[in-house]
């Protein structure tokens, strides 16, 4: 009785499957017409999508990141933990706070700390991003505040387009649009809205 049953299931498939195989040779002669009229633009955008899908992640905790500059640590920064993202075209690693930054002077001394709540940094451009309850502190007593700022490690300039408070031991001035060494001591700013004298 075993034995028949096994014959009857090997007639059923074979009766069903000249049945299955006309549309299946339909669907993908269908299929390749439509795919072979796509523009140079669709083209272009599945092999971006397809290669953003190849992506390796890093996961982090208690996170230490040193950069070298000119072979000497330019910037320290920790933070509770990272993950870093890495596929063609994407290397970024982003870091949860709290986050605590260091920047070297050429001697080895701290210039400047700065601590948020996190951080993204990009290796293409080579920049940091610090974000939300950004404070900047620096040697000579001048202080930053802002929720946005960008460390660039090209340029070795900070910069914000959001609004800054900057405090200084003889006056304080906010507005939007910074620029500025890491010491805090040449800043540019765009659109003045205060600035205050301290005695």
């Amino acid at each position: 009785m075993h034995s028949s049953f096994r014959g009857w299931v090997t007639r059923a498939t074979a009766i069903l499957a000249p049945r299955n195989i006309a549309p299946l040779f339909i669907t993908t002669f269908l299929l390749m017409g439509a795919c072979t009229g796509l523009s140079d633009y669709d083209s272009e955008q599945i092999k971006a999508t397809m290669n953003d899908s190849l992506i390796v992640t890093t996961e982090s905790w208690d996170v230490e990141m040193v950069l070298m500059q000119h072979g000497r640590a330019r910037i320290l920064i920790e933070g509770s933990y990272a993950i870093s993202y890495q596929s063609k075209n994407r290397k970024e690693t982003h870091i949860d706070g709290p986050v605590y930054v260091q920047l070297f002077d050429t001697l080895g001394a701290v210039e400047t700390e700065a601590w948020s709540k996190r951080a993204i940094y990009l290796e293409a451009k080579s920049e940091f991003e610090l974000y939300d309850s950004v404070r900047v502190l620096t040697n000579t007593e001048r202080e930053l505040y802002t929720e946005f700022l960008v460390w660039s490690q090209n340029t070795d300039r900070i910069t914000s387009p959001r609004f800054v408070t900057i405090i200084t031991p003889t006056d304080s001035i906010a507005g939007r649009g910074f620029e500025s060494g890491t010491d805090l001591a040449d800043y540019v700013i765009e659109e003045i809205s205060g600035r205050m004298l301290v005695d």
